[in-house]
């Protein structure tokens, strides 16, 4: 008799908990029939929480990779060539026109307009300054840069000293697009905070991007 209210009480238990639960029956007479409950829903709860601790570790260790390389970049400017530096050292080896210098994968990229409207990419080391190589790019914006540089007199080395005035600079560009033409700046802090400034192409003046607010 009390077999049955025991099977009846877990069966009850399972139907209110909304899982499956297993009744073990340890045979005996009807006086020391003992029962143990065992839910399945406490050990899907646990593999779901096991799951979920994996997918937190692997997004921060994802955030701290995105942290690294940000502070390496900044580590590489800081501690050995500038941007101006660089830009000098890539016209050295390759005589034009630099629109633009990177710190990108380690080293320094920069972008030169040689002669015969011809692009070439010049990488420099940025704890020595000395070429790393370059190569011949197939490019065919040399009209465009051309004709949003004439009668500027800010090169850009000229807007890499300048904006090394915020910060260290990390990467200058042209920007050729409408009216408001002029070179752009990006400079790192330490901690990783990245600003944009825009440089003039007469005056060199060095002003808050209005993209960057």
């Amino acid at each position: 008799m009390k077999r049955n209210i025991v099977i009846a009480v877990v069966t009850a238990a399972a139907l209110v908990g909304g899982g499956t639960a297993t009744a073990l029956a340890v045979a005996g007479d009807d006086d020391d029939t003992t029962s143990v409950t065992r839910t399945d829903d406490d050990r899907d709860d646990r593999g779901e929480d096991r799951s979920d601790d994996r997918d937190d570790r692997g997004e921060d260790r994802s955030d701290d990779r995105d942290g690294d390389d940000d502070d390496g970049a900044v580590r590489a400017a800081a501690g050995g060539v500038t941007a101006a530096e660089a830009i000098t050292a890539a016209l050295k080896h390759t005589p034009g026109t630099a629109v633009s210098a990177e710190l990108d994968d380690g080293s320094w990229e920069v972008d030169v307009l040689a002669g015969g409207d011809t692009w070439h990419t010049v990488r420099i080391a940025p704890d020595s300054g000395k070429v790393l190589g370059a190569q011949k790019d197939d490019e065919d914006d040399a009209a465009e840069v051309r004709a949003a540089l004439k009668g500027a007199s800010v090169t850009a080395g000229d807007a890499a000293k300048a904006a090394a005035a915020k910060g260290t600079v990390v990467s200058v560009d042209l920007d050729d697009d409408g009216d408001d033409r002029g070179w752009e700046a990006e400079t790192r802090a330490s901690g990783g905070d990245e600003r944009d400034w825009s440089v003039g192409l007469t005056t060199a003046s060095v002003t808050a991007d209005r993209d960057d607010d």
